[in-house]
């Protein structure tokens, strides 16, 4: 791999509707993550895409010190093409040495996460595929915690070897300008847009790191805002799981 021009800005995109509440700590943990030593040189861009919001959540990114692009699209994929074009508009100029960075409102990022995909950017990576890690089960759902974890992490192989993971989400996600513009950007689908991207950069030929070192933490809410996602997956699984508990129960003689 040859490494690109190095990285000069980052841009994080992040797609939100009616996302008041939980949105702020997102924003916390992503100006956390930009102020980060690892990329005290690199200008951090924080977009948020309101899409068909009724809420504050347009406010509350202003406040945060966000770019706010206004959409009535009520679809995921258009919405992230949205707020990377805000911000390459925003930004300027060709398109080298800009890194896109894609999370969701619901989600919080460590504070070295933009530093980590930036050093992964200057090896010569075109993508970095994360991970991510569920918090905030509630308190009867531990059940349902252990069994998303097992299925979740059950391609990983022994310790000390490394997990080139199958999973794709938008919540952990970094591209290169150069890259995205190659692939094409996100499609603009209702569902499963990060994972056409991934596509697109796979038929492109770029270089593509799968890695579970740098997980970003999501929600495990029952209200998901894009149907047949995350968290339809959530809500699926624990209806299996009440499923096989009433199967196991003794009928009536």
């Amino acid at each position: 791999m040859t490494p690109d021009a190095s990285i000069e800005t980052i841009a994080v995109v992040i797609p939100a509707r009616d996302e008041e509440n939980l949105l702020p700590a997102a924003l916390e943990s992503v100006r956390a993550a930009a102020a980060h030593p690892g990329i005290e040189s690199v200008r951090v861009l924080t977009v948020v895409v309101a899409d068909c919001c009724t809420d504050a959540t347009a406010a509350v990114s202003r406040e945060a010190g966000a770019l706010v692009v206004p959409v009535r699209f009520r679809n995921v994929g258009r919405a992230r093409a949205a707020g990377v074009r805000a911000a390459l508009g925003a930004i300027g100029g060709a398109p080298g040495g800009v890194w896109i960075a894609s999370t969701d409102a619901d989600s919080t990022v460590r504070p070295d996460w933009l530093a980590f995909q930036a050093a992964r950017a200057a090896e010569g990576w075109d993508a970095v595929i994360g991970t991510v890690t569920v918090d905030r089960w509630p308190a009867d759902k531990a059940e349902l915690a252990d069994r998303y974890r097992r299925l979740y992490e059950r391609s990983r192989p022994p310790a000390h070897r490394p997990w080139h993971h199958p999973h794709v989400h938008g919540a952990n996600l970094g591209v290169s300008s150069r890259a995205y513009a190659v692939a094409g950007g996100f499609p603009p689908t209702p569902l499963d847009e990060d994972r056409g991207l991934v596509e697109a950069l796979e038929r492109t030929g770029a270089h593509l790191l799968r890695t579970p070192d740098c997980p970003v933490g999501t929600s495990a809410r029952r209200t998901p805002r894009a149907r047949g996602g995350f968290g339809d997956h959530l809500i699926d699984l624990d209806r299996t799981l009440l499923d096989v508990r009433t199967r196991r129960q003794p009928t009536s003689p």
